[in-house]
């Protein structure tokens, strides 16, 4: 009899210690989620929002430079669906930038389109090749059809991130 209460004792014990004292309040637990799920923050190197360049003077800079270096603040269109390894933010000449992070050393939360962002680091223009581009597609969760329908390689703009700051967009 003792070797069936005692097991039965621990495991009732066990319950009530891993039961939150708020579970019975439904609206609580459902906040503390919408709050942590909340893409906002500072990512990769700790940066801030000193001397900001508007997308259209990266864009022109870019066409008389190879290179930008410095911050400029957008809007995030699309992240990858998979690992938050890449964005993309539309720039003012109708062309999106893809946005990396510097030696794949952070991710930004993969619930964060739409909402304004600072980024620090290299921008460039380059040519992506179909490989790369097939596998950001599918990494965006683009169907098959709109995967194999890219057959060229793609010139476009280039931004290696060192550091993101994601604002609320409220």
């Amino acid at each position: 009899m003792k070797k069936v209460i005692l097991p039965a004792l621990i495991l009732i014990a066990a319950s009530f210690a891993c039961t939150s004292p708020n579970s019975s309040k439904v609206g609580s637990q459902e906040e503390v989620v919408k709050e942590e799920s909340k893409p906002t923050g500072i990512f990769g190197a700790e940066i801030d929002d000193n001397g900001l360049v508007s997308l259209d003077q990266l864009v022109a800079t870019l066409e008389s430079q190879d290179e930008f270096e410095g911050k400029v603040v957008g809007e995030i269109k699309e992240v990858c669906s998979m690992k938050g390894c890449w964005m993309t933010i539309d720039l003012p000449n109708g062309q999106t930038m893809r946005v990396t992070f510097k030696d794949y050393g952070f991710f930004v939360p993969k619930n964060s389109h739409g909402y304004p962002v600072i980024i620090e680091g290299i921008a460039s223009k380059k040519v992506t090749d179909v490989a790369t581009l097939k596998h950001y597609a599918e990494d965006a969760g683009k169907s098959q059809e709109e995967i194999d329908a890219i057959t060229e390689p793609k010139q476009e703009y280039a931004f290696e991130a060192v550091g993101v700051i994601i604002r609320d967009n409220a």
